[in-house]
């Protein structure tokens, strides 16, 4: 196949992310398109492509759309990829800096809907290739597992959150605060040889963790809490009020995708977070690190 970047060929947007669609686009020379939404009374959504004057998009495009608060969104997807295709475009990828609905791959209950594998196979019939940032897998290792039968690619946002946090600590202990952050916190590590641990964790509900801290000296360091998602933050919370009392000087947060509310936090800051940053992947008052050039590349190297 062509790469992306053939004359012509575009990348579609909403007008929500435009900002992240300039950046995408400089980093891949696509050109950026505006699809047009309308919202009816019903709550029904229109949307009008943007089609050249005969009414036709290049035969290659790329779609961006970052799937937090995804409900709607899919639906977007369904119209904006079904309506591509009649408009001439055959080869379709899908950039979704936050892929949702990826960490429910078992019933952990009779009945219950296994979303990996319901949205996973509806994105395929949709796009040729998806490329995201530190998608949420439990008990798969690849992201093709989940959609399968497509180009897949996986970025992770934990050097660039390395370089950011190299900038601003001298020295910093990087910790997990719970298992699964154990291969991101370890990324992070080595690519500035950086003291790292993990937090263990018990869930006991949504918003219910207990936190159980590594062995290691804490008195006096600055201790940065590094995950690929903040939510509620209340594992977070509970990892910071556990470093205070242990004697750290300073503890600061930093995340791929920043979910969590305004409040949330707020919350973080007064139970002792002091800087909390995050990737670009979800919009975020926190955003300081931006994943353009890294989408682009690895956009680039898929054959779709």
């Amino acid at each position: 196949m062509d790469s992306p970047e053939e004359p012509g060929a575009c990348l579609l947007h909403f007008a929500d992310e435009a900002s992240s669609a300039g950046r995408l686009a400089a980093a891949t020379g696509l050109r950026p398109l505006a699809i047009e939404r309308h919202r009816f009374p019903d709550g029904e959504i229109k949307l009008r492509l943007p089609v050249d004057a005969a009414g036709r998009l290049p035969r290659r495009a790329v779609l961006l759309r970052s799937l937090h608060q995804p409900n709607e969104k899919l639906i977007e997807l369904l119209l904006a990829a079904e309506t591509a295709r009649a408009l001439g475009v055959q080869s379709l990828a899908l950039v979704a800096p936050y892929l949702a609905y990826m960490r429910q791959d078992i019933a952990f209950q009779p009945g219950e809907a296994v979303s990996q594998r319901i949205v996973g196979p509806f994105l395929g019939r949709l796009f040729d290739a998806v490329v995201t940032v530190d998608p949420h897998l439990h008990r798969i290792a690849r992201l093709d597992e989940a959609i399968p039968g497509r180009a897949c690619a996986v970025v992770s946002g934990a050097p660039l959150l390395a370089d950011w946090i190299a900038a601003q600590r001298e020295a910093p202990l990087l910790l997990g605060p719970d298992a699964e952050s154990a291969q991101w916190v370890a990324q992070a590590a080595a690519r500035h040889v950086f003291e790292y641990a993990v937090c263990s964790k018990t869930r006991h509900g949504d918003r219910q963790v207990a936190v159980t801290l590594p062995d290691v000296f804490l008195r006096g360091r600055s201790v940065v809490l590094l995950d690929d998602v903040a939510s509620t933050g209340h594992t977070l919370i509970e990892a910071t009020r556990l470093l205070r009392a242990a004697g750290a000087a300073s503890v600061d947060v930093a995340v791929t995708h920043a979910l969590l509310a305004d409040a949330d936090l707020a919350a973080l800051h007064a139970a002792g977070v002091g800087a909390f940053w995050s990737t670009d992947c979800v919009p975020h008052p926190s955003n300081c690190v931006y994943m353009a050039q890294t989408l682009g590349r690895a956009l680039g190297e898929l054959s779709w």
